[in-house]
């Protein structure tokens, strides 16, 4: 892959297919660097799943609306605004806390050992994440999520040409065939349009 491969990420931080998937192309990125350019992009399951109707909107809840995945993706602006690269050691950090450590990814201690573990400024951190400004960026990832791409779920990978696909995989590829399986995905994605669903049967227990 001479070219870039770009592409952007939906995600949720309670998703596990979501840390599979990071995991993943963390590995895929460590492996052939610059030749693959991700952005992550908010989408929160809980206005999926909203019980409310569709004028609910949970970036325009009041800060006292308890919700994990609302306050997971304030911090993780609060994190971008620190840099790319900042934001990237919080999102794996915090992750990681999630699925491997059973961390509730919502709570403020959470959020706070993920931005110490990324190497944040916490003072700006904890400042940034009250923000509300900062709350129409989520609106606008799942509108456009939605509305363009006709996104469900996460995590999705679209790339610039408007190809969607959901990846649902679990556990993370191994190392040594982490960038097969990503070339395998990006072939099946951007060349392969009439392929739209490959499952596997569950046997009955």
């Amino acid at each position: 892959m001479s070219d870039p491969v770009q592409f952007e990420v939906f995600y949720d931080y309670g998703c596990p297919f979501v840390y599979a998937a990071a995991m993943w192309l963390r590995e895929v990125k460590r492996q052939l660097g610059d030749e693959v350019q991700i952005t992550w992009r908010f989408f929160p399951l809980e206005q999926v799943n909203s019980p409310h109707g569709p004028e609910w909107k949970l970036w325009e809840q009041p800060d006292d609306f308890r919700s994990k995945g609302l306050a997971a993706f304030r911090a993780a602006i609060a994190a971008r605004r620190q840099g790319e690269e900042a934001f990237e050691r919080f999102h794996y950090a915090l992750l990681a806390l999630k699925h491997e450590e059973g961390k509730d990814h919502g709570r403020d201690k959470t959020l706070r050992a993920a931005a110490e573990q990324a190497g944040l400024d916490l003072e700006k951190f904890d400042t940034d994440r009250v923000d509300r400004s900062a709350l129409t960026e989520i609106g606008t990832d799942y509108t456009r999520a939605r509305g363009e791409y006709g996104v469900f779920g996460t995590p999705t990978f679209v790339f610039p040409g408007g190809e969607a696909v959901y990846v649902k995989m679990k556990p993370p590829a191994p190392a040594d065939e982490a960038v097969a399986v990503f070339r395998d995905v990006i072939q099946t994605a951007r060349h392969r349009p009439y392929l739209h669903e490959i499952k596997r049967p569950q046997k009955e227990s």
